[in-house]
């Protein structure tokens, strides 16, 4: 069962040859098993998963099943869920137990969908390694001495360890897409504003936006189709007709052309990582795509532009932990600025505080004009980039990240080359736009490359196509690591 596609799964319950109930308790089994080597989830509860399990049987037999009904899907503990421990990697929001559903979870409810569990990441989102989170790092299960990547990277070992078959995460900076090709999965971040965000623990309000993790792009496919839809709860969120993600999944290639950026492919890339990602644009050519050199100038300014952005929205999202309404709290504190002082020094970790810091100071008097809202202009031109280059190719193809995983705590002590883990993921959140990654290959450790695709706004069902022609003519995404290859 572990090796099923969803696509697979949601026919083998359909015509009983097993049932909710069995696949999840193997994948619970499989948690119990696996799950310590990792550390990939923070909250199971099985008897409520089973609970929906059991739900989603009855509902199969009476023939309303959806494609979705029956199969479990672990969630990024940043999205709010009834009852379930909610708590976005960080100790102060530890022991918080959300009161309602995110739209993204009311939606797989609906869609009969079991919550398998609530996965660990960067604490707030915050990260590139999944190192941050109060709960202890994640492990990649392709080697645990290395990093997941992040935040989503508790989502992305999940499915990489077949803990899983499908999970969601949320990609600010590169969240979904940087794991997804540190652990050999596929992942894709819409269009801002295609996935609600209501019920989604906010970082940076105008870059962060939900999406899924799975084996390859037709699961992806199938989990958008549940997850994407409008939300008048989500002021951002967009009112637009319901899209069939599947229906393209298998048009040919001929004709496509493919923006190769010269600002994606320049120093600073491991030579793994080239040479896999120059084969897989030489795969694109075979099945009738043409290549066709793009410029994005502005793009180089996209780290320093984002990380003026995102900590500046954090900082404001982030005040609302004060230690009075919920979340941690100090014991002992004198007077009530006391407490929000011991609360939040306590409560946030290092690299949330040190997001807070920067957001503060270029929000302030004096600095404002000098740097929030020059960032905001850098950004315009990146999105402006973008606009022309899509004037000459259909889909920007990219490495994900520059190197592969890296060692744990390797780069801990160096914030800045951190950073630069998501140099090329970076402006498709400033300019809103869809991207994914997809394997496209190992480096001389074994260790997955992501090859990273960019469309233009709402392109997302042209961004499946062209990733699943390619996965019908590899086998990259179906690459096991050492712990999903474990039976137990």
């Amino acid at each position: 069962m572990i090796d099923s596609s969803l696509k697979q799964l949601s026919a083998d319950l359909a015509a009983r040859k097993i049932s909710s109930v069995e696949l999840t308790r193997a994948y619970l089994d499989r948690i119990e098993s696996n799950n310590a080597a990792i550390n990939a989830f923070i909250t199971i509860d099985p008897d409520a998963s089973l609970r929906q399990a059991q739900a989603a049987d009855k509902r199969i037999a009476r023939g309303d099943a959806q494609p979705l009904t029956g199969i479990p899907v672990a969630h990024k503990d940043i999205w709010c869920a009834k009852g379930w421990r909610t708590t976005c990697g960080s100790r102060m929001l530890e022991n918080f137990r959300s009161p309602y559903d995110a739209h993204v979870i009311e939606r797989f409810n609906a869609a009969g969908a079991v919550i398998l569990g609530k996965t660990n990441m960067d604490e707030f989102a915050m990260g590139s390694s999944n190192e941050n989170s109060w709960f202890g790092p994640v492990k990649n299960p392709w080697d645990t001495e290395y990093v997941p990547g992040g935040s989503s990277g508790g989502s992305a070992a999940a499915v990489a360890a077949a803990l899983a078959p499908a999970a969601t995460g949320t990609d600010t900076g590169g969240s979904i897409r940087q794991p997804a090709a540190l652990c050999g999965v596929s992942g894709l971040k819409p269009t801002y504003g295609v996935v609600s965000r209501y019920g989604m623990i906010a970082f940076a309000s105008s870059l962060d936006q939900g999406g899924p993790l799975a084996r390859s792009s037709e699961d992806l496919a199938l989990l958008l189709d549940t997850m994407a839809g409008f939300d008048a709860r989500d002021s951002t969120s967009l009112e637009r007709p319901p899209e069939a993600y599947t229906r393209r999944l298998d048009e040919p290639l001929a004709g496509l052309r493919i923006g190769l950026p010269k600002e994606y492919f320049g120093e600073g890339i491991s030579a793994d990582v080239r040479k896999s990602v120059e084969d897989a644009i030489d795969e694109y050519r075979k099945l009738g795509a043409t290549t066709v050199d793009i410029r994005l100038p502005a793009s180089d300014l996209s780290v320093p532009a984002y990380y003026v952005i995102a900590p500046a929205e954090a900082s404001s999202n982030l005040a609302r932990y004060d230690g009075v309404r919920y979340g941690y709290r100090a014991e002992s504190y004198d007077n009530l600025l006391d407490m929000y002082c011991k609360t939040r020094a306590q409560g946030f970790g290092s690299e949330v505080k040190r997001r807070i810091l920067v957001g503060t100071y270029v929000l302030s008097h004096g600095y404002y004009d000098a740097y929030y809202l020059q960032a905001q202009r850098i950004r315009r031109l990146i999105a402006r980039d973008f606009a022309q280059a899509f004037e000459q190719c259909d889909v920007i193809v990219s490495p994900t990240s520059p190197s592969t995983a890296f060692r744990i705590g390797e780069r801990t002590a160096d914030p800045v080359k951190m950073y630069l883990s998501d140099i090329f993921t970076i402006a498709a959140n400033l300019a809103g736009l869809p991207g994914m990654s997809i394997p496209c290959g190992l480096d001389a450790a074994g260790l997955p490359v992501g090859l990273q695709i960019i469309g233009n706004y709402f392109t997302e069902t042209r961004m499946l196509n062209v990733a699943n022609v390619y996965q019908k003519q590899t086998d990259w995404h179906l690459r096991r690591s050492p712990i999903a290859s474990n039976s137990s």
